[in-house]
């Protein structure tokens, strides 16, 4: 996903410097102010784990919130800059995912923010020399851990006085990553080297953890992701893999669709090649350890 920025937006970037708004001074720390932090989160997943750690201690703001929402289809408006310009921390995604927080920074001239990408957190290689970087790291246990974390420490910094809490609430955080990263393990172990197929990359960190190989043409998922048309040829490829069962289940981005995945989606009923759902978002009422519990048992479900 690429999210865009508006035009609306980026003229508001203009007026709020020239205006010199609050956004221009640091915020004071909560250990000054008595305040909580103020958190702006580019999706709600990375909001979630942002509460989860700073619990009552924090504020959070999640820009891509409502899981309706196309990921794929959202603008950043004038709200979004207004947060942003008030933020104390900065979660985003990175690696091109949500780029558009950095395009509203730059003119939000916060200059005491501090902006967490979990792109750079996660230590992946961010420009691979082989294939392209998997931008979808909440589909990543390690670097969620790894998140969770820095969240604790970078509340620290700002808040010493919650820093019992935010270690504790981070550790249990992490337990609750290490028996997902079990299931994982679990689930490898029983069905290692399995095909699957996708529709757009976004669940291949825990496929690939999982065991199972992903056989979908590269031109597929990337066409789909990219939003262009699919080679016929390609298609059929694709659609192949159901009708000869070379795969064990298909993992489908349910918050996009098109004429392609739609029907790759048939293909795969008329076959009874089990579909299990992900997203971008937290599905409604899910916390994030929640959603993805219900991921894996929908996958170790797929794969008896």
């Amino acid at each position: 996903m690429r999210v865009k920025t508006t035009a609306v937006a980026l003229a508001v970037i203009a007026a709020l410097a020239l205006a010199g708004c609050s956004a221009s001074t640091s915020p004071a720390g909560p250990a000054s102010s008595g305040g909580k932090i103020r958190v702006v989160a580019s999706t709600d997943v990375y909001g979630d784990i942002a509460k989860q750690i700073g619990g009552s201690r924090v504020t959070v703001d999640s820009i891509i919130s409502d899981p309706s929402q196309d990921p794929h289809s959202y603008e950043a408006d004038a709200q979004v800059q207004l947060a942003l310009s008030k933020a104390q921390i900065v979660i985003e995604n990175g690696g091109g995912y949500d780029s558009f927080v950095d395009t509203l920074l730059k003119g939000a001239n916060n200059t005491g923010v501090t902006l967490l990408s979990v792109a750079t957190i996660s230590g992946h290689d961010l420009n691979p020399t082989t294939g392209e970087f998997n931008e979808h790291l909440w589909f990543d246990f390690p670097t969620v851990t790894k998140l969770a974390d820095q969240l604790a420490a970078t509340f620290t910094k700002l808040d010493a006085s919650g820093a019992a809490t935010f270690s504790a609430n981070a550790k249990k955080f992490d337990a609750a990553i290490a028996v997902l990263t079990t299931d994982e393990a679990a689930l490898k172990a029983a069905h290692g080297g399995e095909g699957a197929a996708i529709t757009e990359a976004v669940p291949l960190y825990l496929l690939d953890a999982a065991g199972l190989v992903d056989k979908t043409p590269v031109k597929f998922s990337r066409a789909i992701e990219q939003g262009t048309d699919v080679p016929p040829l390609v298609l059929q490829q694709t659609l192949t893999l159901f009708t000869d069962h070379t795969v064990k289940l298909l993992a489908y981005n349910e918050q996009t669709s098109s004429p392609e995945t739609t029907q790759v989606l048939a293909a795969a009923k008329a076959a009874g090649i089990p579909v299990v759902a992900v997203r971008e978002t937290l599905p409604a009422g899910k916390d994030y350890v929640q959603w993805m519990t219900d991921v894996l048992a929908s996958l170790k479900s797929a794969l008896k």
